[in-house]
């Protein structure tokens, strides 16, 4: 709910069909509106807005205090506006008027509900009640006269007291309802009427005697079989894919919201045939590199390398670092990025048996470190999966890249390594 100041008010003269405020204080750093009506009424006077030039400078007016007293009746908001004349403008907002059967909805709406009541008396307007009779305006709803010269539409001086009149509502929303034709006196003077005439028709039914219908206790409580649940219905066969996002300005990103959305459909469809879910369990940079090897190569469009940079300052990494963990990750997912950061010391047994399986085919220089056996330009790493990772270094370079594909047998992963 928002919060209100109505001592700011206090001293307006109240009539119900036709209310006076005194001039606002200037404004300074915060909106015009707080509450979701007051931001409804300035965006229907920006959509409608035909020169957006003089919108700023009616919000510059606004803000310096450039409108005098503002006078609320039926359909008609009225103040006069200096500008740059010594004489003030005297500029009016027209607003079309709900006829008797849009006020009959909109209270026999807010009647039947106690908590709009309650809402309404404490100077809250729920969106429920809004949508009954079209409280708010629309785009072309707001009709702006001045006496300047200027032709814009609005002029400067009538975007102002729109402006200032947002403030208003904010307050108060019987201002809008006051704009369309009542006044608070008299909304609620009905609303009450309503209110009791409902209560005397309840307690009238009450009284009557007639049985209200029940049901036994007995029957309520007794165990009964439910009925089964349908089958699911079959999941499909494959993700699905999202809409084109096109580049709007001030919009995200199209290729973060591809990204955002094709990814929430690969995990969906993943948990939703296997019900496991293939994220949870992952590091942020281990989510970040499985992102991106979900992608073409960093070198192939701008926006992939846009995707490479990002990703690795958010992770705190380089795009490098990321291009060497994207290409242990397509060799073997989360087991060969561990292989590619994470050196151990393997048991006796598969590792010491290796060196002598590469000597026998012909492949004698390679010598082990922990669980790599090496040459100038050839590596093989052994993993806790119990598999061999090939990677190539240009010679004597120690600049290692996962290549191959793993195998079982440390000969193989050699052969795939070059391609044999």
């Amino acid at each position: 709910m928002t919060p209100r100041t109505p001592a700011r008010f206090a001293d307006s003269r109240h009539e119900d069909r036709r209310r006076t405020f005194p001039a606002l204080q200037p404004l300074e750093g915060e909106d015009f509106a707080s509450s979701w009506w007051g931001n409804a009424w300035v965006e229907a006077l920006e959509d409608t807005a035909l020169d957006h030039a003089r919108l700023t400078r009616g919000r510059a007016y606004a803000r310096r205090g450039h409108v005098d007293a503002i006078t609320v009746t039926p359909g008609r908001v009225m103040a006069y506006v200096h500008g740059t004349r010594p004489r003030p403008y005297r500029t009016e907002i027209r607003l079309r008027t709900l006829t008797d059967g849009d006020w009959g909805d909109f209270l026999a709406t807010a009647a039947a509900r106690p908590d709009h009541i309650a809402a309404l008396l404490d100077k809250d307007v729920p969106h429920a009640l809004a949508s009954v009779a079209d409280l708010l305006p629309t785009p072309g709803d707001l009709i702006p006269d001045c006496s300047c010269p200027d032709d814009g539409y609005p002029c400067k001086h009538a975007a102002a007291l729109c402006y200032q009149t947002a403030r208003l509502l904010d307050e108060d929303p019987f201002v809008l309802f006051l704009m369309r034709g009542r006044g608070e006196r008299e909304i609620l003077a009905d609303l009450s009427h309503r209110n009791a005439t409902r209560s005397a028709a309840e307690r009238t039914g009450a009284a009557s005697g007639t049985p209200a219908p029940t049901v036994p206790a007995s029957e309520a409580l007794a165990p009964r079989p439910l009925r089964s649940l349908p089958p699911p219905f079959a999941p499909p066969a494959h993700p699905g894919r999202p809409p084109a996002y096109p580049q709007t300005p001030g919009a995200p990103d199209p290729l973060a919201l591809d990204l955002l959305a094709t990814e929430a459909a690969a995990r969906a469809h993943t948990l939703l045939t296997t019900g496991t879910d293939p994220v949870a369990q992952l590091t942020q940079w281990q989510d970040a590199v499985r992102l991106a090897a979900a992608h073409p190569g960093s070198g192939l469009t701008a926006s992939t390398r846009a995707l490479y940079r990002d990703l690795a300052v958010a992770t705190d990494h380089t795009p490098t670092d990321l291009a060497r963990a994207v290409a242990a990750w397509r060799q073997g997912g989360l087991a060969a990025l561990a292989v590619l950061e994470e050196p151990w010391d393997p048991p006796a047994g598969p590792f010491d048996r290796a060196r002598p399986a590469l000597v026998a085919a012909d492949f004698p220089h390679f010598r082990p470190w922990r669980n790599h056996l090496s040459t100038r330009s050839l590596q093989l790493r052994f993993g806790r999966d119990g598999l061999w990772y090939g990677y190539e270094s240009d010679p004597d370079r120690e600049d290692w890249w996962p290549r191959g594909t793993p195998d079982a047998d440390p000969v193989g992963a050699l052969a795939a390594l070059l391609g044999r």
